[in-house]
């Protein structure tokens, strides 16, 4: 099949590192690849080093970008509907909010005029990652946005999600309540998560930010942005610290939030016990999980978070708030779910995992046993794969 994949821009993300996998691994089972995105704009890193040698073509649209602005958006809808002409795709799939408004909406413009022998042509597609409405958001913007969603979803033939509750909220919503939804849970590059570093590595990596090597490293790996719930993390050092001593909290990443956090964590007198390693490679964050021995993740809206089946690929115990696609792999057998915002929870299950060292290892190990084949990208990709199929059978 030819398969254009469409996405707003290759930040370092999950909806991003999903994608590049899927492209990378349709193109070896023998399909012709494109990908289209906006650029790499912001703080959070790129991923086009990726897309070097992959077997499939990116092809960069200025004009694509994530903030609404009907003057750049008007020329990117048309640019992508000119490529789209030229590339006459069996599949358009499109990933993220804006890509997936102008993606869909320019390739459905075009159904049944790309090959004559099939007017069904192209199919469209879309995967919810996450959505853009949500309880932290002001309520005519989510209207808004659920409006948007409707229109878009009239002219998308099937959905995919990495969560089924992804699903399950969608619909709820009335979005695209007469199209087909397949869960293909986000893929991970296992190779590195299942192979621990040695120790000297892991020695080297503490030593770099200054850990001891005795150290109960307590580890969140996301954008410092709002609604990542950063603020909820230092809140329950505060809690902890005194009556741990050997712990030390790190925060792997980059963004708008870092001054103010430093500044929280300074006001808390916990300046000693917070450890920042700015942006990761992608490559690197695997070395900061198995260096660590908990991790926390606070997000207050997320599909499904990758770095947790990340975290428990390394055999390590999981924390985090209870919403949207976390309870699919987080459970009394790989961690601990706290109600969104809950401090003593989070500060309790934390408690526990610090002072347990056993425990901390039974849950690590039951973790990578029920996420190793559920997150392989092979898995995602037979899924994927599978519903294009059906589409144009």
């Amino acid at each position: 099949m030819k398969i254009v994949h469409i996405i707003t821009r290759l930040i370092l993300g999950g909806a991003q590192e999903n994608t590049l996998i899927t492209c990378k691994l349709l193109a070896e089972r023998g399909h012709e690849v494109t990908l289209i995105t906006g650029p790499a704009i912001g703080p959070e890193g790129a991923l086009f080093e990726q897309t070097k040698s992959a077997g499939y073509e990116t092809i960069v649209v200025d004009s694509l970008r994530r903030e609404i602005n009907p003057i750049i958006d008007i020329p990117a809808y048309f640019e992508i509907k000119k490529l789209l002409k030229q590339l006459k795709p069996d599949i358009v799939h499109t990933h993220s909010a804006k890509a997936g408004i102008l993606g869909r909406l320019a390739a459905w413009s075009l159904k049944g005029k790309l090959d004559a022998g099939d007017h069904r042509l192209p199919f469209v597609l879309h995967t919810i990652h996450g959505l853009a409405f949500h309880d932290y958001q002001n309520a005519l913007l989510n209207k808004f946005y659920i409006a948007v969603e409707k229109f878009t979803a009239s002219r998308t033939d099937a959905f995919l999600t990495v969560a089924d509750v992804m699903t399950e909220k969608a619909q709820a919503a009335g979005i695209g309540v007469d199209k087909p939804y397949t869960t293909a849970y986000s893929a991970i590059e296992e190779t590195a998560f299942l192979s621990p570093p040695s120790a000297s590595e892991i020695t080297d990596f503490r030593r770099k930010y200054h850990i001891p090597n005795e150290a109960v490293v307590i580890v969140k790996v996301a954008r410092l942005f709002d609604l990542k719930g950063h603020e909820y993390v230092i809140e329950s050092a505060r809690r902890l610290a005194a009556k741990h001593d050997n712990c030390i909290w790190l925060f792997v990443g980059d963004g708008s939030l870092t001054e103010q956090l430093k500044s929280q964590i300074q006001f808390a007198g916990l300046t000693n016990k917070f450890k920042f390693t700015g942006l990761l490679p992608p490559e690197q964050i695997p070395l900061a999980v198995h260096a660590s021995d908990i991790l926390v993740h606070c997000s207050l809206r997320e599909g499904l978070a990758r770095v947790l089946p990340q975290a428990m690929l390394c055999g390590k115990p999981v924390v985090s708030f209870d919403i949207d696609g976390a309870k699919e792999v987080v459970n009394d057998n790989t961690g601990f779910l706290v109600p969104a915002e809950d401090i003593d929870g989070l500060t309790d299950a934390c408690e526990k995992l610090i002072a347990d060292g056993d425990l901390r290892s039974k849950l690590g190990e039951n973790g990578r046993n029920a996420v190793t084949e559920q997150f392989a990208p092979d898995t995602m990709v037979d899924t994927i794969e599978k519903v294009y199929k059906d589409c144009v059978s």
